[in-house]
């Protein structure tokens, strides 16, 4: 069976997760590689056949996305190309990451395309929403990956075929301890800003991991990193703490360790805010601005403990399967050690 597994390449999450979900697809077959998106840090440990361009949101240096360098990193044209050029019909079976090229492709040509991500779980009925909605926000999640079913990941299984986060081998098998300092990753904010913010907690050690510097520097009780991602594991698995935005997969890790978790959503992104709800109502405070009438709610954070247990059971050989089961074509569906296609193992099935 010839696959096709289609990440996007806009921020880390995608790609930490699909370092998993790649080894368990190749149990059932092929399989090639697709990443288009220009805003990650994470490599792959495996080849890539199809690098694109694709549709990137670009991160700003004051907490939000970058309008107006998204606009003018827009290429259309390249889009509209690389989409009809996609030969997505030659394979058995495409899944796919929130990635645009992929999905369009698909739609397209009228070839099934097969969500495995977080954004479906977000536009789910019953996941956690904003207070505040935003209609915009929430047509760009619906129409930038069009798929024609979906299994999504979130931070509690709310639904049929909503899981919990994949939670890579890296932070899995990473050796726990607290040497008391914490971790920031904010990538939409520059590192001097950040700096100046985070200096006020004098008796603070940050470790703080940026997009925006290709040089590491200290300045008084902060370290400065350009983002890597083994260096970034070991300082959150050493950390008291870690301080981050509302991302998906650098929150779901933190929890997964046990760290004390503070989020910033981005500004101007929906998704962060929809998984802003998610953490809140498992007990992560949100504050929606690094900004000094926070300091307040920062302070209270780091001289409090914080307690909140997860349970993230390593699923991802069990959700590919029924994936495959449910969608491969029957005469295809071979499973590991020969199994026939409904002797897998697995979760209980859809309904």
């Amino acid at each position: 069976m010839k696959i096709l597994l289609a990440i996007q390449g806009t921020g880390n999450g995608h790609l930490s997760r699909a370092r998993d979900i790649y080894p368990e697809l190749c149990k059932y077959g092929e399989v090639d590689v697709l990443v288009s998106g220009i805003q990650a840090d994470v490599t792959l440990p495996f080849p890539v056949k199809y690098q694109l361009y694709g549709v990137s949101f670009i991160f700003g240096k004051r907490g939000g996305v970058d309008i107006a360098s998204t606009a003018k990193k827009l290429k259309l044209f390249r889009f509209l190309r690389d989409m009809r050029h996609l030969p997505v019909e030659q394979y058995d079976l495409v899944i796919n990451d929130f990635e645009p090229v992929s999905a369009w492709a698909c739609r397209l040509r009228r070839v099934p395309c097969i969500s495995l991500s977080h954004q479906c779980a977000v536009l789910h009925r019953l996941a956690p929403k904003p207070e505040k909605g935003d209609l915009v926000g929430e047509l760009v999640l619906q129409r930038y990956a069009p798929v024609t079913a979906a299994y999504g990941f979130h931070f509690e299984a709310f639904a049929e075929n909503i899981f919990t986060p994949v939670i890579r081998r890296e932070i899995r098998e990473a050796a726990v301890s607290n040497q008391g300092h914490y971790t920031v990753y904010l990538p939409a904010y520059d590192d001097q800003l950040l700096v100046k913010h985070l200096s006020v907690f004098k008796d603070v050690k940050w470790e703080v991991f940026t997009k925006h510097s290709q040089q590491a520097y200290s300045f008084q009780n902060i370290q400065v990193t350009p983002i890597e991602n083994n260096t970034f594991i070991k300082s959150m698995a050493a950390s008291e703490g870690v301080l981050c935005g509302a991302g998906f997969e650098g929150p779901a890790e933190a929890l997964y360790l046990g760290k004390k978790l503070l989020c910033i959503p981005m500004n101007g992104q929906y998704e962060q805010h929809c998984n802003a709800a998610g953490l809140k109502r498992l007990g992560v405070p949100i504050i929606h601005q690094l900004h000094k009438k926070h300091y307040n709610d920062i302070s209270l954070w780091l001289n409090n403990p914080q307690h909140i247990a997860v349970h993230f059971p390593d699923l991802t050989g069990e959700i590919v399967s029924r994936l495959i089961k449910e969608h491969a074509p029957s005469t295809l569906q071979t499973l590991p050690g020969g199994l026939g296609p409904d002797n897998g193992p697995g979760i209980p099935a859809a309904s």
